[in-house]
């Protein structure tokens, strides 16, 4: 291998010829040059950092096969796509596959720079053979945080994966993931034999993404005014195979492509309705986490859930779904206080030795949707960063919310709670606290504990953010009847050990539309026509080949056409993100439509 300057300086060269960059971003260069001089490496990249270049890259410059190991068949098909348009020789080996056979045969004649299987595949000793017939160039291990217990996708082949890469002891590895914490990427390293030098990590902030949560109220409407601020794709996830069937319904129903995706549909509709998506610039998908890592489409504008994640793990590698383009885009959370309920509740099913672990990850989500502070700030701390104080593109930021101390109110609450049996719901706690004598209050007697009547008028509309806050933080628990009782710290609460606060609820006249950075249509903020022509030629060439649009060209590279008015095929080649198997394919027609204009 020539010396780090040379095939740096190489490297820099296949970039622009390959893909049509002229620099690298971010930690992209650290990780390929250590690849090319033969080290292993883990790189920890926030998604959209461009993970797939890191080896996607080596595979052409090296001699052999890149052999890559991808969780999910619509992933790999999606790279392959990809690297196709590129002009990179990949093939997939998968049991969808009908071309098996000439895929082991072009990899045994050298005729490939990059070979996708899958986990269960790589791990069988036949497949281990095969690699014998040929050189192997680099071992990618994609969604890497797969092989860890604490990771939040844990796939036990992974964990299969050693035996194949130790046989091949002389070819690097080069294992990727975005979402990893410090104890998760310590068990990645163990599990697939890469030294701690090896680590990269390359931040996880992702600056072109709005973060918004919000209390849920009516999940409809406030899903429905999103669609409206939106109208590039979208990513919805719901909790249940129920409920996203009821959202897609009823929010298709407003006249906008609106699919359902979770593992209740038979394998041939989630095919189609993923298919569907993917090759779409306008559609929504509402999906279970079924709809998961095999989303590889860099324009989708916003993902929204409808109910809480499992994990602040889980919460950034879903939102990171969205903008992997690097244009603005919105994620949204709207949750409610049954949401944690529920999830607390499962953690009785949890095996006890990971038990306090997953309390602890639900205790981090409560933090970050209870917080008055900077949501990113708080989800980078998460992962081990030191952000700013703000970043003036979250809901906390661009509005700044009060927060109040509100222990008095949670003791006498919890006293509620508690003097009633810890058996009623919060509407009968509320009436107690208030001093509302209905049938039901004076027929138990409540109306005579020392607790009825004690909240006043101006103190009642915080109850409910309150008994919200609460049950997230786990302080209130519910009962197998639906009623409330006490959990968590709420003895240290009433004994005023433990202060109780929460954000100002928000007046309703200020839930108004926002159209920040994100709204209206980001892809063509002022209505150029070059570029909806070009866009619409983008289309055709798209149905043309049988492939999604953004695999012809991103947004992001029309915005540049529609700019800079190219006038030959040289000019065009300088945009980024035109490569020179692109150029020779597709520069003629655009630069004819360029000259119309």
């Amino acid at each position: 291998m020539p010396d780090h300057a040379d095939a740096l300086a190489a490297a820099r060269e296949a970039l622009h010829a390959t893909f049509g960059f002229s620099a690298f971003r971010g930690v992209q260069q650290d990780v390929v040059a250590r690849v090319l001089a033969g080290r292993s490496t883990l790189a920890v990249m926030p998604t959209g950092a461009g993970k797939s270049l890191t080896y996607q890259l080596p595979a052409v410059m090296l001699p052999g096969t890149c052999v890559v190991v991808s969780p999910l068949i619509a992933l790999m098909h999606d790279q392959l796509r990809a690297a196709t348009a590129n002009g990179i020789r990949a093939a997939t080996l998968t049991s969808a596959d009908a071309d098996r056979e000439q895929t082991i045969d072009r990899f045994r004649a050298g005729e490939l720079d990059l070979l996708y299987v899958a986990p269960e595949r790589a791990s069988q000793p036949h497949f281990r053979e095969l690699l014998t017939r040929a050189p192997i160039s680099l071992f990618a291990i994609d969604e890497a945080h797969c092989v860890s217990e604490w990771g939040h996708d844990f796939r036990p082949d992974y964990r299969l994966l050693r035996p194949l890469l130790d046989s091949f002891g002389h070819v690097p590895r080069l294992a990727l993931t975005a979402t990893a914490d410090r104890h998760t990427r310590a068990d990645i390293l163990a599990q697939l034999g890469i030294p701690e030098e090896g680590l990269i990590v390359a931040g996880f902030d992702r600056p072109n993404i709005r973060y918004a949560i919000r209390p849920r109220d009516n999940a409809m409407r406030q899903l429905k005014a999103l669609l409206d601020e939106q109208p590039g794709p979208g990513i919805i996830y719901a909790p249940t195979r129920a409920r996203v069937e009821q959202l897609a319904e009823a929010l298709g129903a407003g006249g906008r492509r609106v699919l359902p995706y979770h593992a209740g549909l038979s394998p041939e509709t989630r095919a189609r309705n993923q298919a569907a998506f993917v090759a779409s610039e306008d559609m929504v998908m509402v999906a279970t986490v079924a709809f998961g890592m095999g989303i590889d489409k860099p324009d989708v504008r916003f993902v929204a859930h409808a109910g809480i994640p499992k994990s602040i793990e889980a919460y950034y590698q879903e939102t990171g779904r969205a903008g992997r383009d690097g244009d603005p885009s919105v994620a949204v959370m709207f949750w409610g206080a049954d949401d944690f309920a529920r999830a607390r509740q499962r953690l009785g099913e949890v095996e006890e030795h990971r038990r306090n672990a997953e309390r602890a990850r639900l205790d981090a989500l409560a933090t970050l949707v209870e917080t008055a502070e900077c949501r990113r700030a708080i989800l980078l701390r998460h992962f081990g960063e030191n952000p700013l104080a703000t970043c003036g593109n979250c809901d906390n930021c661009l509005e700044p919310v009060g927060v109040l101390d509100v222990t008095r109110l949670a003791q006498k609450l919890l006293s509620a709670v508690y003097r009633t049996g810890q058996s009623f719901g919060l509407g009968h706690v509320e009436k107690v606290l208030t001093g509302q004598s209905d049938d039901r209050v004076i027929q138990r007697g409540h109306d005579a504990l020392s607790v009825f009547g004690i909240v006043d008028a101006d103190e009642q509309p915080l109850l409910k953010p309150l008994a919200r806050a609460l049950q997230a933080r786990g302080s209130l628990v519910p009962t197998e009847h639906g009623g409330l009782a006490l959990g968590g710290d709420s003895r240290a609460i009433l004994k005023g050990e433990a202060e109780v606060r929460i954000v100002v609820p928000p007046k309703p006249e200020r839930r108004k539309r926002q159209r920040g950075s994100a709204g209206g249509d980001s892809a063509n903020p002022v209505g150029d026509p070059l570029f909806e022509a070009l866009r619409a030629l983008r289309r055709d060439l798209a149905q043309e080949a049988g492939v999604p649009p953004y695999v012809i060209f991103h947004d992001s590279t029309l915005r540049e056409m529609a700019a800079a008015h190219p006038t030959s095929l040289a000019e065009l080649g300088e945009i980024g993100g035109i490569g020179a198997r692109k150029l020779d394919a597709y520069g003629e027609a655009f630069l004819a439509v360029i000259r119309q204009h």
